[in-house]
């Protein structure tokens, strides 16, 4: 397998996936950079049964949630203040930028298994029955999940403004 075939192609979407986690750009690049490392030490653990962006959205998930654990555990340090926002362009919201911070912010709020998959769908652009093959659920689980997320942020940003 060729990873730098790999890199090339998904590194662009495992970047906004991970900024969808961070929120945070520089956090972002990190990520992203720290999943092909993980990735390229187990490439030949990958068997193929799955897509390859997938398992790279799996790597920087648990990477990002192990992180945030440890980050939790050692240190007393404020979450940034400030948190660039992704102009991403895949929904109509996330247009304008205020938005989109406004969004993010949320997102951040959501409960699992809504967080992962508005991201998976919005940022990551996997169809619902990739989504619901991550889960191990089928893809109307993935489109009700997906669109209960969806609705859930409307909401907040009607209430917000």
């Amino acid at each position: 397998m060729d990873f730098d075939g790999i890199y090339r192609l998904y590194f662009r979407d495992v970047y906004v996936f991970s900024l969808a986690l961070t929120a945070n750009r520089s956090a972002a690049q990190e990520l992203t950079q720290e999943t092909f490392f993980k990735a390229l030490k187990a490439i030949d653990q990958f068997d193929g049964s799955n897509d390859i962006r997938a398992w790279l959205f799996t790597i920087a998930r648990n990477t990002f949630y192990t992180d945030r654990k440890l980050q939790a555990r050692y240190s007393s340090a404020e979450p940034d203040e400030a948190l660039p926002s992704c102009e991403c362009g895949l929904e109509e919201r996330l247009i304008d930028q205020e938005s989109a911070f406004r969004i993010h912010q949320f997102l951040h709020t959501m409960k699992e298994p809504y967080k992962e998959v508005f991201s998976l769908r919005t940022f990551g652009e996997l169809s619902f029955e990739k989504i619901g093959q991550l889960f191990g659920k089928s893809p109307g689980w993935a489109r009700v999940t997906y669109h209960r997320a969806k609705k859930q942020i409307q909401d907040h940003l009607e209430v917000t403004g």
